[in-house]
């Protein structure tokens, strides 16, 4: 049986994007919920300013406060050299630190007001700090298949973003499909490649659902050789630039999927569609996850079945 890691971004990648912040109370109680349906590696929380982004402004609370069993790496988001002092100033409360980049100019600009450039730099001072710290360096390089001002964005020059993350320490290379422009097609030829370059590396795919192709996505990934994944309880999340982006592939739905193949993801889906649910009234709002609604497959033998 194949088998796959999942880490559970929606605590930073799904909270940040809420037009409201959520209490923190609640955000433990989610995930402290996530904790128990078997994830070993959950995303919590990120080190950027508060007026950018208020609604992750309580991540150490969160990171203080989450009850969640040992074997679960907690990972925190670093924009820059300057939030990763805030995080290593707690840094017994994580295990891993992701630096990230976009592959396309116009987003990084947009996103972090640098160029990409200037972010690489500061990533291999930032890279020798985190392995130094003996923490888990991971990279996340956005627009990875396609950006919403650029277009289509060379798999060369992605690759070569993510050789550079390689070399300054980075155990762990995510791609993001940060607007939901990839295919299938393109998932397949993409992975193939990158698992081919990045020798020695985690390579992990975050797709998207934005124009509904994320599940789609992640079979084209696995069956190139990927077997690690990003994604986020109830669909939470998106991009906060540019609007229209809209949230990742629904956890509870990327595991359904995977089960019915006979994938192991060593989760509890029923636990996973519990704690999406316990999202859904948090918020106060219908959510996108299918398996929200319809629950998980479930397959009764007939008798002639259960006689064999």
């Amino acid at each position: 049986m194949t088998s796959v890691h999942i880490r559970e971004v929606g605590p930073r990648d799904g909270f940040q994007n809420e037009p409201e912040t959520i209490a923190t109370a609640d955000k433990i109680r989610l995930i402290n919920a996530l904790g128990r349906a078997g994830f070993t590696r959950i995303e919590v929380a990120s080190f950027v300013r508060p007026d950018v982004i208020p609604q992750l402004s309580d991540g150490v609370e969160v990171l203080r406060g989450i009850e969640v069993p040992d074997s679960v790496d907690r990972m925190v988001l670093v924009p820059n050299s300057k939030g990763l002092d805030n995080a290593l100033a707690v840094r017994e409360l994580f295990a891993e630190v992701a630096l990230f980049v976009s592959a396309s100019q116009t987003h990084n600009r947009r996103n972090i007001n640098r160029t990409v450039e200037e972010t690489m730099a500061d990533v291999k001072v930032m890279g020798k700090r985190i392995v130094a710290d003996d923490l888990r360096f991971c990279a996340v390089i956005a627009t990875s298949f396609g950006c919403p001002y650029e277009g289509r964005v060379p798999m060369d020059r992605v690759l070569g973003l993510a050789e550079e993350f390689a070399e300054a320490g980075a155990t762990e290379i995510g791609f993001g499909d940060t607007t939901g422009m990839c295919n299938p097609a393109y998932a397949s030829k993409f992975f193939t490649a990158a698992i081919e370059r990045l020798r020695g590396a985690e390579v992990t795919a975050h797709f998207h659902n934005t124009r509904g192709q994320g599940l789609a996505n992640a079979y084209a990934a696995l069956q190139a050789g990927c077997t690690s994944f990003e994604s986020s309880f109830g669909e939470l999340g998106g991009c906060p630039v540019p609007a229209g982006s809209t949230g990742n592939i629904a956890t509870e739905d990327l595991v359904g999927m995977f089960h019915e193949m006979g994938v192991d993801t060593g989760l509890d889906l029923d636990a996973v569609i519990d704690a999406a649910r316990m999202a859904q009234t948090v918020l106060g709002r219908k959510l996108t996850s299918h398996s929200i609604v319809a629950g998980p497959v479930r397959w009764y033998p007939s008798p002639s079945e259960e006689n064999q």
